[in-house]
């Protein structure tokens, strides 16, 4: 059910070169991102400077992102590779940069009153947010 392209979700991050396909996408997440890409991540992923700052500093901690040199370590890489990858899909969704980020950021009931972004800061929460969206893609009641 992946529709969204290994370009498409490394676009969020400004990686450069961007991936061709998902293996290579996963071979860049497990040698660890560069800050840039997680700094990208959050200016696509936050409406305001207050939520870029807070989204930033949930993904790696302020002290821990100051030490960092030039990559985040494969865990935080995994971390906005996965923030990124659902952005994308809200975006292939609804086909429009603000109707995804209204959607990421606003509580949804088969969220348990969650908004998305939250709901996708764990793996399996951002499987249950990409089955919700494809469900709307595909016109399936959610």
């Amino acid at each position: 059910m992946q529709l969204v392209t290994p370009e498409q979700i490394a676009a969020v991050m400004a990686l450069a070169p961007a991936p061709h396909s998902f293996a290579e996408l996963d071979e860049q997440v497990a040698e660890g991102l560069p800050k840039a890409a997680l700094k990208a991540g959050v200016e696509r992923l936050g409406r305001n400077p207050d939520e870029r700052r807070i989204l930033l500093h949930r993904v790696v901690p302020e002290a821990t992102f100051k030490r960092r040199r030039d990559r985040l370590s494969p865990t935080e890489s995994e971390k906005i590779e996965r923030l990124a990858r659902v952005y994308a899909t809200a975006r292939h969704v609804w086909n429009s940069d603000e109707d995804a980020l209204a959607f990421l950021h606003a509580p949804h009931a088969m969220l348990g009153g969650q908004p998305p972004l939250e709901v996708a800061m764990t793996e399996l929460g951002a499987r249950r947010v990409e089955t919700l969206l494809w469900r709307f893609f595909y016109g399936i009641a959610a």
